[in-house]
């Protein structure tokens, strides 16, 4: 449905376009065993993103969440050839955990990577888990960021083990990767006391009215927006942003403001 009083949906309706740019703060790249997609690779997901109007894009390729020990270097090699586009967070793997080295990877590649993920539900094993810690422990003095799937009822990383995390690393800038999906207002009331937790927006636009929970429990300005490419459309998130009964001024907290801000000095 065109949100007729929104500006930014008539000119993108217009023209194909938002008159802003786009922060996409979850993604993937390269192929996937499981599945095809049409486009994967670094070339085609940069490209993806001049067409949709996205400056800048954060992920974690399919090769690093399946491979500890090889997987990082297709992120290092996409990042270094799109260096004004890309950043990576290194992938946290909780049952071959070796944080003194994935840690000093880290430190050794500064312009590649913003931070970690961590996949609970992946791993079957909870991410408030104590050996996570040394983890949590570096990004709260780095601050750089966790990205943190999380999903609604959740026994490994749903609303209770996040905020379990931010008890104990109150400095720590937390990204809800799809935001407790399906118990969305109960996640984000049980964390959004902690300052430093955003809500990314991967798959929550797939229900009409999740986005609207959001933004009306924790305002705008803690949401950030995210498509999980290759496996959501961008022009699809952008297209459930523009419909939602938010006002353009919650829009353009989504689409950049909140990221801006968060990745100044990065790009």
């Amino acid at each position: 449905m065109i949100n007729r009083e929104s500006a930014l949906a008539q000119a993108f309706w217009e023209t194909g376009r938002l008159p802003c740019d786009i922060r996409d703060f979850h993604a993937h790249m390269d192929e996937h065993a499981e599945i095809y997609f049409p486009f994967s690779s670094a070339d085609e997901m940069v490209a993806d993103m001049d067409i949709n109007g996205v400056k800048s894009l954060l992920f974690c390729g399919h090769f690093a969440l399946y491979d500890p020990l090889y997987g990082e270097q297709y992120n290092v090699e996409a990042v270094r050839k799109y260096p004004d586009r890309l950043r990576a967070y290194h992938i946290i793997h909780s049952r071959c955990l070796d944080p003194e080295r994935e840690i000093e990877e880290v430190d050794e590649n500064p312009d590649v990577y913003v931070g970690f993920k961590l996949l609970g539900d992946y791993n079957c094993f909870p991410v408030d888990d104590p050996c996570h810690d040394p983890y949590y422990d570096y990004l709260q003095q780095t601050g750089k960021f966790l990205l943190l799937h999380t999903w609604g009822g959740s026994p490994y990383d749903g609303s209770r083990q996040v905020a379990n995390i931010a008890k104990r690393f109150q400095k720590l800038t937390v990204f809800c990767g799809h935001s407790f999906f399906s118990r969305q207002i109960e996640g984000v009331k049980e964390t959004k006391q902690y300052e430093n937790i955003y809500y990314e927006l991967t798959a929550i636009p797939i229900v009409r009215g999740y986005l609207e929970d959001i933004v009306n429990t924790a305002g705008s300005e803690r949401v950030l927006f995210g498509t999980d490419l290759p496996w959501f459309s961008t022009m699809h998130g952008v297209g459930m942003v523009l419909s939602a009964d938010i006002t353009d001024e919650d829009r353009r907290n989504i689409f950049y403001r909140n990221g801006e801000r968060l990745l100044k000095g990065i790009f």
